[in-house]
């Protein structure tokens, strides 16, 4: 018995192991984003706007205590990597909450909100399950960094440096 529990328990691990993906889904880039001035974009309209650039994005809320407690490291990588755009995507219940947020946090940065919130296609594609979540998209568009909850991951520093 406890062998083909640990075979079942294994099957579970293995089964649930990260994705690492490296371009984002139709549906994820046809999701729709708002700017900060309200302004409604698709997340493809967005990133083309950095095309070139090396980007850190930083999915939070303003009401997300964990990921207020990341911003320090954030301002760190903003000056180790000035050259770098640094893209907040808000979960936020409203534009006026993320805005509030912003002025509160002083986030320097472009900041989108995402009114589909967790269960719109760009959430879904993430697998979103937890804020904060960063994500680097290289000079190509390719995601080089897909899954990370801390701002100061090793990862993500190694691929802003590349």
């Amino acid at each position: 018995m406890k062998k083909v529990l640990f075979i079942f328990l294994l099957i579970i691990i293995l089964s649930c192991s990260k994705r690492n993906e490296t371009e984002f889904s139709q549906q994820a880039l046809e999701d729709t984003f708002m700017s900060i001035v309200g302004e409604e974009l698709t997340f493809k309209e967005v990133i083309e706007k950095y095309k070139g650039k090396k980007i850190l994005i930083d999915i939070w809320a303003t009401w997300c205590g964990d990921c207020i407690k990341g911003m320090p490291k954030i301002v760190e990588l903003q000056k180790v990597f000035p050259d770098a755009v640094f893209l907040f995507l808000s979960i936020d219940d409203s534009l006026e909450a993320l805005q509030k947020g912003i002025k509160k946090y002083t986030v320097k940065g472009e900041h989108y909100l995402m009114p589909s919130g967790w269960d719109g296609d760009f959430g879904e594609f993430l697998g979103l399950s937890w804020i904060p979540r960063y994500l680097v998209i290289d000079e190509k568009g390719k995601i080089a960094v897909f899954n990370a909850v801390k701002a100061n991951d090793e990862k993500i520093l190694q691929a802003l440096k590349l």
